[in-house]
């Protein structure tokens, strides 16, 4: 985690973050008109560029998800719920490299079975911690149930990433590495926990991403329920209360994860 940190005295990481910001905003900005849950999510081919911008820029990449996804909704309503989304997608352009650096010391191109497995499970993961994230805040607010924003979320953001991420990162990639502008270039040697730490973190985050799904899509739905609630849920319809007290032991469980990185 001190590489979100530390990235802030590298020009050259500051210059990475505003290009990447400004690239996922400029793509966010023009799909706003085209709304799935509206002021709240809109078809995001954009979803693609966090995962890129993580495996070639590291936390300049996450840094820039965060920021370009606040720009972004500048232009679709601002509101409480958007600290949420910061959040979500810092640790959506975050996980992407952290976790490809638990699992492979190769490049995040993909051109075997085993490269695809981990590929996509590294997206799949970063894409279920977002949606966990931002579905778990917005239905904490009240807003829109986790049943209905978080299954839409994974949907967006798996997809699209899955999909376009590996032709991008197969044409951009070599260039980018080419020209010594990866975040390993450019933050040269850096400590880094032990392997085995890492990898508890990277199952952690497996665990707290999958429960988290099972667990509030169960709770917001009503099949499941905690017993300490016995006075109606103050979020009408959308399971406000359950989910906003449900979820905290898995968000804590993904942050600690994500921290082992």
């Amino acid at each position: 985690m001190r590489d979100l940190t530390d990235m802030w005295s590298n020009t050259r990481m500051v210059v990475l973050t505003a290009m990447s910001a400004s690239l996922y905003a400029a793509i966010l900005i023009p799909f706003k008109v085209l709304p799935i849950i509206p002021g709240v999510t809109e078809l995001r081919p954009a979803n693609a560029v966090p995962v890129v911008c993580s495996f070639l820029f590291g936390p300049a990449g996450a840094w820039g998800a965060a920021i370009g996804n606040v720009i972004g909704d500048f232009f679709g309503g601002i509101g409480p719920g958007d600290m949420f989304g910061f959040v979500g997608n810092l640790l959506y352009g975050l996980i992407p490299y952290k976790a490809w650096e638990a699992m492979s010391d190769g490049d995040p191109v993909p051109r075997t079975i085993g490269g695809w497995i981990q590929f996509l499970t590294v997206v799949l993961l970063a894409s279920a911690a977002c949606a966990v994230f931002i579905g778990w805040g917005i239905n904490l607010l009240g807003f829109v149930p986790f049943r209905v924003l978080g299954n839409v979320i994974l949907f967006n953001n798996s997809v699209t990433s899955m999909g376009l991420a590996p032709l991008l990162l197969a044409v951009i990639y070599p260039r980018v590495k080419r020209a010594r502008l990866r975040y390993r270039d450019i933050l040269g040697p850096r400590k880094v926990k032990p392997l085995a730490v890492r990898r508890i973190g990277l199952l952690l985050v497996a665990v707290a991403t999958l429960g988290g799904m099972i667990v509030g899509n169960l709770l917001s739905n009503g099949s499941l329920h905690l017993p300490f609630l016995t006075t109606p849920d103050s979020g009408v319809g959308t399971g406000a209360a359950a989910v906003g007290f449900g979820l905290i032991p898995v968000i804590a469980l993904l942050l600690v994860g994500v921290a082992l990185l």
